[in-house]
């Protein structure tokens, strides 16, 4: 057993305890307040005057599919074969030997969700897991959580070079609509065998067989859109097939704010660290996710690591408050407001009775630019500590 003892407590979702105390047990949170009668046999750190948070999480990341200090002989974030690639699997392709899931472990970060890039119209399957472990199967919280889709720049930059389709948006959202058609005919034959055996059984396949726990309303389309309109047309298609949908990146958001207030999709937003490298990020800023915040939105942060570096997402947490987000909603951000777009609020996001004991004690208030990690816990496991 574990005992956090007198530390500042922002539960995120039951606000702040000064002085408080979590005793944890068995990897889960059993009990939070003050005065907590710890047994005897219980390891305690004393966090007096520390700032304690539940582990933050990166709703956006390629963390372990493109693999730190290395180039293609660890690349395996898109297959750039075919526009339309459903049964790709992040499970497979993330090595948690990267040592960048050390370096979140520095920064806080507990949780991530990590999945294919954006060189296809569908990408694959999106994965959540804790950052720590030498197993990706011992890791995961919750396989999928969702099934990548691109617009834009992306599958147009890697498919019409070689005179293949999609050259075009209009050619990018038609693969998407008749491959979900296909998968929604496989699917109602499926149905019909199960309700009655002489109908036939459609013949397997494996792409179809992927985009069934999207089509039943299981996981959203996990949609990379930076410009408005591309944003517009995802939303188009979703509600179409009538699908969940989670904006990702959602650049120029702010631009069109009322309107996706009133449509009411989520939006993973980043990364913003970045230079403006193509035509569809020259309206990026860190104004965004405040803007969509302030106006009532749910919003996330994310890294899009690689591209930022994992743990740098509080970093960018600052940054946004910086430039207009609450601190309060940059908080949530990084902890619930993820927890509960990849559906795993019953596990992580906060410091709950019953949760997942991920825990981090930082020295300073962890949206200050100089503070650290002192303690990260996992599953209610010290797993980094400052020397």
């Amino acid at each position: 057993m574990i005992c956090i003892k007198n530390g500042k407590v922002y539960t995120i979702t039951n606000g702040i305890i000064e002085n408080g105390d979590i005793l944890i047990k068995d990897g889960k949170i059993i009990e939070i307040g003050k005065d907590i009668v710890a047994p005897l046999d219980t390891k305690i750190i004393d966090a007096q005057g520390k700032f304690v948070f539940p582990g933050f999480i990166d709703a956006h990341t390629h963390l372990g599919m493109w693999e730190d200090s290395m180039g293609y002989e660890g690349a395996d974030g898109n297959e750039e074969t075919d526009p339309i690639t459903p049964q790709l699997r992040a499970i497979d392709a993330i090595n948690p030997m990267d040592r960048n899931f050390k370096e979140a472990l520095e920064g806080g970060i507990t949780t991530v969700a990590s999945g294919p890039g954006s060189a296809n119209v569908i990408g694959g399957q999106f994965i959540a897991i804790k950052t720590y472990g030498d197993r990706i199967d011992d890791m995961v919280i919750k396989d999928p959580i969702g099934m990548k889709i691109a617009f834009g720049e992306n599958p147009k930059s890697v498919y019409g070079k070689n005179e293949k389709t999609p050259q075009t948006r209009m050619a990018t959202a038609a693969l998407l609509r008749e491959t979900l058609k296909e998968a929604q005919i496989y699917l109602d034959e499926l149905i019909k065998h199960e309700e009655d055996e002489d109908n036939d059984k459609p013949d397997y396949d494996i792409k179809k067989e992927a985009l069934l726990p999207v089509l039943r309303g299981e996981i959203p389309l996990k949609a990379h859109a930076h410009r408005a309109d591309d944003i517009f047309t995802a939303i188009r298609i979703a509600k179409e097939f009538g699908l969940k949908l989670t904006l990702e990146h959602c650049t120029e958001g702010h631009l069109i704010v009322d309107h996706l207030v009133k449509e009411g999709y989520p939006a993973i937003v980043g990364p913003s660290l970045s230079d403006r490298s193509k035509i569809e990020l020259r309206n990026l800023t860190f104004e965004t996710p405040g803007i969509l915040s302030n106006k009532g939105m749910t919003i996330c942060l994310m890294t899009d690591h690689p591209v930022v570096p994992v743990q740098y997402l509080t970093l960018c947490a600052a940054l946004a408050v910086k430039s207009g987000m609450t601190v309060e909603n940059a908080l949530k951000a990084i902890t619930i407001n993820p927890a509960i777009v990849l559906g795993i609020e019953d596990r992580v996001g906060s410091i709950e009775v019953g949760k997942d004991a991920d825990i981090v004690i930082w020295d300073e208030f962890p949206l200050d630019i100089q503070s650290k990690v002192l303690y990260t816990i996992v599953n209610g496991e010290v797993v980094y500590q400052e020397k």
